[in-house]
């Protein structure tokens, strides 16, 4: 964090090898700052997060002539705004992020519900109709507690929709594939998997039925396990992975698994599925082990690395979290132990932290994305916390782990 204020401030990230910044667009939106910001205070670092808050309501300002990739400024600017009111009582966030959901509307107004990928924050105008399930079904947690906090039903109503009406392509084998067209509803990619570009649209069936009693969400999320289970699930020598199908035929089309889908346990423990969780997350720690950190991409059948990426990502910390939460085995103490060091070892620079290139040759990469500070740090603090810190079976976590609590009825 005081790499980021000491050469990024005011930007969007930092990067830390040449200890300068980034920005996701011509001018910055505070990506750091908002996505940090719960963070801090949850760690108890309340006089930074003070000075933090002030400065993001003193400078952020939505009204820009920029075209916006919508779900990650929903799950990062969005939820990070409405974790923070929840925590500081600030209205002016709350009012922030009232102009933000107001302004990412029209990103809904397609012919089928399913919202457009990008969309303009001043003028509404929409673009790229290609999107997929993760980007068109992870938006109601942020846009429904939006709507419970402002009293707009159209917040939670739209959201809603895009959720549903991804639902409703699923194959009549219950899968969805990887991309699909927002104005025909075609699926233009057949892939199913839990991995990138689905993964959270089913974290979101079972939060929300968590965060919001919404009953829909559950049948959904019923039906949809079980069609995971059948065609994604691979036991292979004991162990437990999950590959990739056609969302038509359940056929096998590859055998991998990677740092993406390695949040799939915490869902399964948090649906009550333990055993499977258990298993599906010694996988992904063996994973991590091969190389002394996880690759993006690992063929579980030939035991080779496809995508030897590493841009620090948080989800298997975020498994292990839950799974030491949900059943208070020290096992994942231990491992979370083994995680932090890995990644202090490989990662670490002189002022933040930073992508691999390789987890192979652990050459770095000069990135430091604010899910960094958002996600990863806070899951690796929630593991060894006090437990009161924070009870996961109180909050909600959107998926880049800004916590939410239902304060209303």
């Amino acid at each position: 964090w005081n790499g980021y204020k000491k050469f990024a401030w005011g930007n969007d990230d930092l990067k830390p090898l040449s200890k300068t910044h980034h920005n996701w667009y011509s001018e910055p939106l505070l990506m750091s700052p908002v996505d940090g910001l719960d963070t801090m205070y949850i760690m108890g670092l309340t006089k930074e997060a003070d000075t933090t808050r002030k400065y993001i309501k003193r400078t952020l300002n939505f009204d820009k002539d920029l075209s916006v990739q919508k779900f990650e400024i929903v799950i990062r600017l969005l939820g990070g705004l409405l974790s923070s009111y929840q925590i500081t009582g600030d209205k002016e966030l709350l009012k922030l992020a009232d102009d933000l959901g107001t302004r990412l509307l029209p990103a809904f107004e397609s012919p089928t519900g399913l919202p457009y990928k990008h969309v303009n924050l001043r003028t509404g105008k929409v673009s790229t109709p290609i999107s997929n399930p993760a980007e068109t079904g992870t938006l109601l947690i942020e846009f429904g507690t939006l709507s419970k906090l402002t009293g707009k039903p159209i917040f939670y109503e739209k959201a809603k929709r895009a959720l549903v009406e991804t639902y409703k392509r699923r194959s009549p084998i219950g899968l969805v594939g990887t991309r699909i067209n927002v104005e025909t509803g075609e699926w233009t990619n057949t892939d199913s998997h839990v991995s990138a570009e689905i993964d959270s649209y089913y974290e979101y069936l079972y939060k929300c039925w968590v965060l919001f009693g919404d009953k829909e969400c559950k049948a959904m999320w019923d039906e949809s396990i079980a069609a995971i289970h059948k065609y994604l699930a691979d036991d292979l020598n004991g162990e437990l992975w999950y590959g990739h199908a056609d969302m038509a035929t359940g056929q096998r089309t590859r055998t991998t698994w990677g740092a993406l889908d390695a949040f799939f346990p915490a869902v399964l423990a948090l649906s009550g599925d333990l055993d499977r969780a258990k298993r599906l997350q010694d996988s992904s720690f063996k994973m991590w082990q091969i190389h002394g950190i996880e690759p993006e991409v690992y063929n579980y059948r030939s035991g080779k690395v496809e995508h030897a990426g590493y841009p620090l990502r948080p989800e298997i910390i975020e498994s292990t979290y839950y799974l030491y939460r949900l059943t208070n085995d020290s096992k994942y103490l231990a491992m979370g132990e083994h995680l932090w060091r890995d990644f202090v070892k490989y990662c670490r620079t002189e002022d933040g932290y930073a992508h691999l290139k390789s987890v192979v040759t652990k050459e770095k990469s000069d990135a430091m994305q604010s899910f960094v500070l958002a996600e990863t740090f806070k899951y690796f603090y929630l593991l060894f916390a006090p437990e009161k810190t924070l009870d996961p079976k109180k909050v909600v976590f959107n998926t880049e782990a800004h916590p939410i609590r239902k304060t209303w009825k």
